[in-house]
């Protein structure tokens, strides 16, 4: 496909199907823009649209998901624990990050899962030319996004040590003691000697997303050196001043557009089960946020 990128179904009508995405707040969602897109290029019969869900009306979800026959959901901040709650039963995946990003209805039954791991592990396969990871991981941040980003490079078992470095050291430890399998542990954020040991550094947090783009979660970027691969999830701006820092020193990086972009095309594909046209996706996310 050529030209300019299709935003949305060219109708809608009595037999559209619903998709789409609970956030609060919601409106600075990408996720319309890549799947509308997505499903106009196939010529599905489905629209998916953005809901703005605040914390009250998680707990009577499920028999609004129900009752309006909606296909599927992805779930953004700050939902994503709580609808862990509403669902009939849980991925393994969702199980051992402890969140869904992404909810399947099928006949009345609510599958959580959390395709958030997959697209990681899709941007280091694709983006990142890692088809093995490196044998020691620094992770930046212990959020959310840090859960499933632990959880994916741990299904590596090249992968030897996960570092994961964050401002507050008992956010670390627990997420390190909890979902490390006995090959994570915690340090300081900045820690410079785990960067210098890493072949794979991945930020996970906040630090350097618009408008606070003169910041990097490494400091002055101590540590980093050629023979890394620097993942930075934050996809606004692009280029972050980590991956500036990063590719100072001739590390190979990898932008927040491709752990998006591979975590929607699961979503979408368990969903409508026609395999997700990744390249329109990309487009779509591109001419939407930039």
């Amino acid at each position: 496909m050529t030209g300019a990128v299709a935003l949305a179904p060219a109708a809608i009508r009595g037999s559209t199907q619903i998709l789409g995405v609970i956030g609060d707040p919601i409106a600075h969602s990408a996720s319309p823009a890549i799947h509308n897109a997505a499903l106009a290029h196939l010529g599905l019969d489905y629209v998916y649209v953005p809901y703005h869900v605040k914390p009250a009306g998680v707990s009577s979800l499920g028999p609004a998901i129900r009752s309006l026959g909606i296909r599927g959901l992805n779930v953004t901040v700050p939902h994503k624990t709580g609808v862990m709650a509403i669902v009939d039963d849980l991925s393994e995946a969702a199980r051992q990050i402890g969140a869904v990003n992404t909810i399947i209805h099928q006949d009345g039954h609510l599958t959580g899962d959390n395709t958030d791991a997959y697209g990681i592990a899709a941007s280091l396969r694709e983006d990142g030319g890692l088809s093995h990871l490196p044998s020691h991981v620094v992770l930046l941040g212990a959020g959310g996004a840090a859960r499933a980003v632990l959880h994916a490079v741990l299904q590596d078992e090249g992968v030897e040590h996960v570092t994961v470095q964050n401002r507050t050291m008992d956010r670390a430890t627990a997420l390190a003691q909890e979902l490390g399998q006995g090959r994570a542990t915690a340090c300081a954020l900045g820690d410079t000697t785990s960067i210098e040991q890493a072949g794979l550094l991945i930020n996970c947090s906040s630090v350097g997303l618009a408008p606070e783009v003169d910041v990097s979660p490494v400091g002055d970027g101590a540590g980093l050196h050629q023979d890394m691969v620097v993942v930075d999830i934050v996809y606004k701006p692009l280029r972050t001043r980590l991956l500036q820092q990063a590719e100072a020193v001739g590390a190979r990086t990898v932008d927040g557009l491709g752990m998006l972009v591979h975590q929607a095309a699961r979503a979408f594909e368990l969903w409508t089960g026609q395999r997700a046209p990744v390249d329109i996706m990309r487009q779509a996310l591109l001419a939407s946020v930039y």
